[in-house]
C-alpha cells in the first residue's frame, strides 16, 4: 500500500495587512521529502496521527512524503507561495507514481492574493496528476471554509472534533477511511451544504453552549450504521472569500440518500442556532484590567479577541497593554508584543539599558497604533522554541527581548510566533505565569496551555482583525445575503 503524504497548512485574515510567504512557513517548520517523516510521524499532528492509526489496525504501508509545511495564521498568501506549493504537490506527485491514495492535511481556510481558495486550487493540481480513481482523504481544521472546488476533487474530508483543536485525533480518523477506502471495505459517498451563516468566536469552544450541541449531534450520527464521518464546519469568520460561509459534510457507506439527510439535518440545526452563536461574552479592556487587578487569586486570563494570532492577527495590538499602563496596576502582568524594532533596539542596547519605545501598532494601521513606553532590557533571548501546541512542534519568534515596565513584563519579538498562547514564551527567560497576576493570550479560545492554573477569563472586547464585531470589517467578497448581515428571516437545507 503505497501512500503519498502531504501537508499545507495556513489559516488566513482577509483582513491582515501582513502577507504569507516562504519565510512565514519556515518559522514554522518546512520539511521536505523522509524529512516530513523524521519530524512528523511523532507528536500531535495529523500526520502523526496517520502513522498512529496504521500502528492501530497491525497495517503496514509505504509511506511517500512530499512536503510538511506550517505557516500559522496571518494575511493572504502571496502569489508565489501558493505557485510554489502547486508545483510541489504536482512534482512530488508525477515522481511518486504509481500510488494507492493521497494522505493530503490541510487548514481549509487559506486565502492568496491570487486564488481565494488555496486547498481547492491544491487539490485541483493533485487530482488532475492522479486521476478520478486515486482517493484523496483529507483532514481539515474545522474552520475551514468548504468549497465547491474542494468537494469535487477530495474524495473525503474530516474536520476536527473539539476547539480546541486536536490535529492528531483528525488525522487519525482520516487516516482509518483512507485504510478503508484502499482495502475496499467502504465505497464513500458525500454530502454536503453551505449555510448562509457567519459567527464571531465568542461561541466556538466546543465544550459549552450551542457549539456542543452541534458537535455532539455529530458523533451521535457517527454511531448510526453506514455513517463513516460527520463534519461540522463553523469556518473561521474572518474570511471575506466568494464561497465563505459555515458548511457540513457527512460520508456514508455508499448510501447518498443517508448523507444527504445527515448533511441537511446538521446545516438545519446550525440555522435555528444562528442567535446563539451571536451570543456576546467580552467586555471593554477597561473592565477586564480592573476585575484582573482586583481578582482574588490565581492567573486571570485577558483573551485579547481582536488580536488573536490564531485567527491571523499581527499580533502587535498595544489595547490592553494601554489600559494596564493608565491604570497603573501594581500587579504583575504577561504581555506579548510583535515589534521587530524594539526586539532589535534591546538587542543593541543590550541588558540592563533604559530604552523609551513605540511598542506596537506597527503592522496594522487601520486598528491600532504605536504606545510610548519606557522600559528596562531584562533578558534576550532568539532561536527556535520546541513544545507541542495545536499540532506543531516548534516555532521561532526570531529575536526576543523581555522588557519591564513596572510590574508589567513584555516579551517583544520579532515574529508573531504564537503570540504569548503557550507558557514557554515566558520560562525561557525563567518567568513561571502562574505566579503572575494576568496574562494577555493573543487568542479567543486556546486557552489549554495556561488551564493548569488560570484561575478565570475573561474576553476582552478589542478591535483589530479578528474582532468579534464583523459587521464592522470591510466585507467586499462575502457571498449575500448572509446572517446576519442581511435579512434573511427563512432558509431551509435542501435535501
Amino acid at each position: 500500500m503505497r501512500i503519498a503524504i502531504a501537508e499545507v497548512g495556513q489559516e488566513t485574515s482577509s483582513f491582515s495587512p501582513v502577507l504569507t510567504t516562504l519565510d512565514t512557513f519556515r518559522q514554522y517548520g518546512l520539511y521536505e521529502g523522509d524529512e516530513v517523516v523524521h519530524k512528523r510521524s511523532e507528536g500531535t499532528g495529523a500526520i502523526a496521527g496517520l502513522f498512529a492509526a496504521a500502528r492501530a489496525a497491525n497495517l503496514t504501508f509505504t509511506p511517500l512524503p512530499i512536503v510538511s509545511a506550517w505557516a500559522g495564521a496571518s494575511g493572504p498568501l502571496t502569489p508565489e507561495t501558493l505557485d510554489h506549493f502547486r508545483r510541489q504537490i504536482t512534482a512530488g506527485l508525477e515522481r511518486l507514481l504509481p500510488i494507492d491514495g493521497f494522505f493530503f492535511s490541510l487548514h481549509g481556510a487559506a486565502e492568496a492574493q491570487d486564488d481565494p481558495d488555496v486547498e481547492g486550487a491544491l487539490l485541483a493540481a493533485a487530482r488532475a496528476v492522479l486521476g478520478p480513481s486515486i482517493p484523496i482523504v483529507v483532514p481539515y481544521d474545522h474552520h475551514a471554509n468548504v468549497t465547491s472546488r474542494m468537494m469535487a476533487h477530495a474524495t473525503a474530508l474530516v474536520a476536527h472534533r473539539t476547539q480546541p483543536h486536536d490535529p492528531f485525533d483528525t488525522g487519525f480518523h482520516a487516516a482509518q477511511l483512507l485504510f478503508a477506502i484502499l482495502q475496499q471495505r467502504v465505497r464513500p459517498t458525500v454530502a454536503w451544504h453551505k449555510i448562509p451563516l457567519i459567527a464571531h468566536q465568542e461561541q466556538f469552544l466546543t465544550s459549552q453552549g450551542p457549539m456542543k450541541r452541534w458537535f455532539d449531534r455529530a458523533r451521535a450520527m457517527e454511531q448510526i450504521p453506514g455513517v463513516l464521518s460527520a463534519s461540522t464546519f463553523p469556518m473561521q469568520p474572518w474570511l471575506d472569500v466568494p464561497e465563505g460561509g459555515w458548511s457540513t459534510v457527512v460520508i456514508t457507506d455508499n448510501d447518498p440518500a443517508l448523507a444527504r439527510r445527515l448533511s441537511a439535518e446538521l446545516a438545519q440545526m446550525a440555522w435555528e442556532m444562528r442567535d446563539e452563536f451571536w451570543v456576546f461574552t467580552s467586555i471593554p479592556a477597561a473592565e477586564a484590567v480592573r476585575r484582573a487587578e482586583a481578582a482574588g487569586r490565581g492567573l486571570v486570563i485577558l483573551s485579547d479577541h481582536g488580536d488573536s494570532v490564531f485567527g491571523g492577527a499581527t499580533g502587535d495590538s498595544t489595547v490592553i497593554l494601554r489600559e494596564m499602563l493608565a491604570q497603573r496596576i501594581q500587579s504583575t502582568a504577561l504581555v506579548p508584543i510583535v515589534d521587530a524594532a524594539a526586539a532589535q533596539a534591546a538587542f543593541a542596547a543590550g541588558v540592563g539599558s533604559e530604552l523609551t519605545l513605540e511598542l506596537g501598532g506597527k503592522l496594522d494601521p487601520h486598528f491600532g497604533q504605536p504606545l510610548p513606553v519606557t522600559v528596562t532590557v531584562q533578558q534576550l533571548a532568539e532561536g527556535v522554541l520546541e513544545t507541542a501546541i495545536i499540532g506543531r512542534g516548534s516555532f521561532d519568534m526570531g529575536k526576543t527581548a523581555l522588557l519591564r515596565a513596572g510590574p508589567i513584563q513584555i516579551v517583544a519579538s520579532e515574529h508573531v510566533g504564537v503570540g504569548g498562547n503557550h507558557p514557554i514564551v515566558y520560562r525561557r527567560f525563567g518567568l513561571e505565569p502562574a505566579q503572575a497576576k494576568m496574562v494577555v493570550l493573543k487568542t479567543a479560545s486556546n486557552f489549554q496551555y495556561y488551564s493548569e492554573f488560570a484561575s478565570e477569563i475573561l474576553r476582552v472586547d478589542t478591535v483589530g482583525p479578528t474582532m468579534s464585531h464583523l459587521d464592522q470589517l470591510p466585507w467586499r467578497k462575502l457571498p449575500r445575503p448572509i446572517y446576519p448581515f442581511d435579512p434573511l428571516p427563512t432558509w431551509s437545507a435542501a435535501v
